[in-house]
């Protein structure tokens, strides 16, 4: 889908859609994924399809699934075939999959992907903008575009529908599990990829499930966080995703350490905390750049004012001045109210001995 130049807060999205669709009727599904041809790709799609259908096919078909077991030994190919085995076998299907290099024996679907990836073409045009707030604004998009459809060929699924098998009482699993350690750097490595966390958890064991988009993280059975799914680089270095509110509080204690991390970059939530650290390397000493961006980053945490305090960032940048720490705190700091005077009665000691009298004396 990349070639659509679909854009997420002005930042390419490149992504692929699993499709599922129906031969006889049609009714189809798509689902939005962000990385390439993988099982948990595969499980969550076809699962979201399959609930979203309310019914199963007895048969599913897929290709030759070449890049799913691409650089994968034996083993984790046998494991590969074994999990798509025993996610067909609870739904009831029959797994089968193409010959490789054999497209047409699944024309059901080659030929339609090429018709729902035209029609979501012809949706963004008419939307003038191909430019969306968020994954989740553009995930529904699809559903729309991919719901419009399905409404065509609500007749004949009605049809199908009887041949059909009937749901199981819950989902199987559509994910990978594994053990990961969290390092004094805070954070831990997976898949070529540095994930920040919160200090907190150094030294700590969590259970991570790996989604396609997203690492859902637990403490023993205790869920802790949820981390966005990030890729290696294309040249095989190193990825990182980090979320500058889980080391501000460190880099407050040591703000030049910002100098020289690693994923300095990826630590910036918004493109102004960065013109504005390129800004004032340029025209201040390293040691104030480093203070007041590690400042201005730890009056976004505190104040939660981080797209406010970016917009006026970006306006001082425009205007040809530097941002300041201390102007910026006095226009973000909180409204002064008044505390209001609580007045107290206090009841008097003899009313509790008249109280006493009164019910008499043990």
């Amino acid at each position: 889908m990349g070639d659509l130049g679909v854009s997420i807060a002005g930042e390419r999205l490149e992504h692929r859609l699993y499709h599922f669709r129906l031969a006889f009727s049609g009714w189809e599904h798509a689902h939005v994924l962000l990385g390439g041809e993988s099982f948990v790709a595969l499980a969550e799609g076809l699962q979201n399809a399959l609930w979203g259908l309310g019914c199963v096919p007895r048969e599913h078909r897929t290709d030759s699934l070449s890049a799913a077991f691409r650089n994968l030994d034996r083993n984790a190919q046998d494991d590969l075939t074994r999990r798509y085995e025993a996610l067909c076998a609870h739904y009831g299907m029959t797994p089968t999959r193409n010959n490789p290099g054999v497209a047409h024996e699944n024309g059901a679907i080659e030929s339609a992907h090429g018709h729902l990836k035209k029609a979501i073409d012809d949706a963004l045009l008419l939307r003038g903008s191909r430019d969306f707030d968020d994954l989740g604004n553009y995930r529904r998009f699809v559903d729309e575009v991919v719901g419009r459809r399905n409404r065509r060929n609500a007749k004949r699924l009605e049809v199908e529908r009887p041949s059909l098998l009937v749901l199981p009482a819950r989902r199987t699993t559509d994910y990978e599990e594994v053990l990961v350690t969290v390092t004094s750097r805070s954070g831990f490595t997976l898949r070529k990829v540095f994930y920040i966390v919160p200090s907190r958890l150094i030294g700590h064991q969590l259970r991570v499930r790996l989604y396609d988009d997203r690492l859902e993280c637990f403490l023993g059975s205790t869920p802790v966080l949820t981390l966005r799914r990030g890729r290696a680089q294309p040249d095989g270095k190193h990825g990182h995703v980090v979320d500058y509110r889980h080391i501000i509080h460190s880099l407050q204690r040591k703000p030049m350490a910002l100098l020289n991390l690693v994923y300095r970059d990826q630590l910036f939530p918004r493109r102004a905390f960065a013109r504005a650290f390129e800004a004032l390397l340029a025209h201040e000493s390293e040691r104030q750049a480093c203070r007041t961006v590690v400042g201005l980053l730890a009056l976004a945490h505190e104040r939660a004012c981080e797209a406010e305090l970016a917009a006026s960032i970006d306006a001082e940048l425009d205007a040809g001045r530097l941002p300041n720490l201390d102007a910026m705190r006095e226009r973000f700091k909180p409204p002064v109210t008044a505390i209001p005077e609580v007045v107290v009665a206090l009841t008097p000691l003899h009313v509790y001995d008249e109280l006493s009298a009164m019910g008499g004396v043990a």
